[in-house]
């Protein structure tokens, strides 16, 4: 029964988070764009599959993933072994991402280079910087002073590395964020942070996925370094259904093909937990089955998610963004794509979860609704900059060094909390229906434009990732500006003493 309810409660969240876009792109198709009534059903057919194979992977992974990782932390703990927390964090690290899905999508739209070594580039990416992160928790560095550091050395790689990897970059720091990597490396950091003793350790145990988020973007420019100039312009294969029959045998035709790809994804993970588990954790096997369990939920899950988006999704996006330059209306992808970027994260079950975090740290002082009304923004804002670098070809750099550099320079200025919630919301805001439906409908539009999809549509998943860095903190601002301006500000109640580089937990199971 309790499995029956959780079930329930991830499908009404994925049906939250598909819908609005859904019914959106389906009014356009019936009054204003015209498509193919083929990719239309299509469309419907795999927007069925997403819902069906958010609801399963989230559940599994919050039953795999997240077990994992505590086990792992704990076990790692009691070794007490620098080297092998080390070496573990980095595998499991580079295995876990491998299997994130909006990682998986991303990878599948870049031309010029094999779809697996991006994900690995990505993925080692990750576990490198997730070695970072254990260093970090180990000693006590503060989170301020590695952002400054690392993000110094992204803008001055930026300025040396291939344009047509630049965008790409970005876009990988926003995807890695994402259901499969967060639950398992937060609690990995907490296991491991168990191994000091001092009142920090537990808050130093936060802010691994603000780090994490910046090694895909380091390993992405390194390898445009190797393949200089092997990007060039790219188009999405968009097929043509003439009969419902051929949608029912597209579908079919490509779940054996998904079912081997996410097999490869996932069988490391297991295949490292099983090894473990057979030299140091012995779980009792109903513990083990139930992890099990969970990651065939997943596996399903990501097979039905990357089958919908890929057979039906992405291209009825894609072919939306092309029809409507080619219809006249590319001046209306601005104002859609605000329109979007606004329900898209108010749709996103953790940013309920940030909302109402922040309304208790401020005692009201900012409200849910106020700190909702932010995200909403900062996204909706995101996705127009996306549509005005789609139209006007402007580089990636002349939007995220300006944003990145006011987001840092706020750090100084406000409340630590807001520092530390804004840098691990990114990923939050970049959600799944960012990189299956935005991005191609970005890519489509920029086609039909003439435009070069590598370095003009890609960079919206990264827009996404970065405008809440600055909403968040602004609203930290705010609040400082209303206790300086409350009338008693010694009845007012003060910020909990959190430490520089305390991070909150966004992606809490809600009851």
């Amino acid at each position: 029964m309790i499995q029956k309810n959780v079930l329930i409660e991830k499908a009404r969240e994925a049906v939250d988070s598909v819908l609005p876009i859904a019914l959106i792109v389906s009014v356009l198709c019936l009054f204003l764009v015209p498509v193919g009534s083929g990719l239309m059903l299509a469309f419907l057919v795999g927007t069925g599959m997403i819902l069906a194979g958010m609801a399963l992977f989230t559940l599994g992974s919050e039953q795999s993933m997240t077990q994992m990782g505590n086990l792992v932390g704990a076990r790692l703990t009691k070794s007490k072994n620098i080297l092998l927390i080390l070496a573990v964090s980095f595998v499991m690290g580079v295995v876990i991402t491998m299997s994130e899905p909006d990682l998986q999508v991303l990878a599948t739209y870049v031309p010029g280079i094999d779809r697996m070594t991006l994900v690995l580039t990505v993925s080692v990416g990750v576990g490198l910087f997730l070695m970072v992160c254990m260093v970090r928790i180990l000693l006590g560095f503060a989170l301020r002073w590695l952002l400054l550091a690392f993000y110094a050395a992204v803008f001055l790689l930026a300025f040396r590395s291939d344009p047509g990897f630049l965008s790409v970059s970005f876009d990988s720091g926003g995807v890695t964020t994402g259901p499969m990597t967060v639950p398992f490396i937060m609690a990995l950091g907490v296991g491991v942070a168990s191994i000091r003793s001092d009142e920090k350790a537990k808050d130093d145990s936060f802010g691994l996925v603000a780090l994490c988020s910046i090694g895909p973007i380091l390993a992405v420019m390194l390898l445009g370094l190797l393949y200089p100039g092997s990007t060039g312009s790219t188009t999405m294969a968009v097929e043509e259904f003439a009969q419902s029959t051929q949608i029912g045998w597209s579908y079919l035709e490509a779940i054996p093909e998904y079912m081997a790809e996410v097999l490869t994804a996932l069988a490391p993970i297991f295949v490292f937990f099983l090894l473990f588990q057979m030299f140091t954790l012995r779980l009792p096997a109903a513990q083990l089955a139930r992890i099990a369990v969970g990651i065939l939920y997943t596996y399903v899950g990501l097979v039905l998610f990357l089958t919908g988006v890929n057979v039906g999704f992405a291209s009825l996006g894609y072919t939306l963004g092309g029809e409507m330059v080619r219809q006249g209306m590319g001046l209306l992808l601005i104002p859609l794509a605000v329109l979007m970027g606004w329900f898209i994260i108010n749709a996103e079950p953790a940013v309920h979860v940030l909302n109402k975090q922040v309304e208790d740290l401020t005692s009201g002082a900012i409200s849910a609704k106020a700190m909702g009304l932010s995200l909403c923004v900062a996204v909706a804002i995101a996705n127009g900059l996306a549509m005005i670098r789609v139209l006007t070809g402007l580089p990636i750099l002349y939007f995220v060094v300006p944003g990145y550099l006011v987001a840092l320079a706020l750090t100084f200025v406000v409340p630590p909390i807001f520092t530390a919630i804004a840098f691990d919301s990114g990923g939050v805001a970049s959600g799944p229906m960012t990189a299956t439906f935005m991005l191609p409908f970005a890519m489509g539009a920029c086609d039909a434009l003439g435009g070069n999809i590598m370095t003009d549509a890609f960079g919206l998943v990264a827009l996404v990732a970065m405008m809440p860095l600055i909403t968040v903190q602004i609203m930290g601002a705010v609040y400082v500006v209303k206790l300086r301006r409350s009338v008693a500000p010694a009845a007012a109640a003060p910020l909990p003493a959190y430490a520089d580089d305390e991070i909150i937990e966004l992606w809490e199971e809600v009851a």
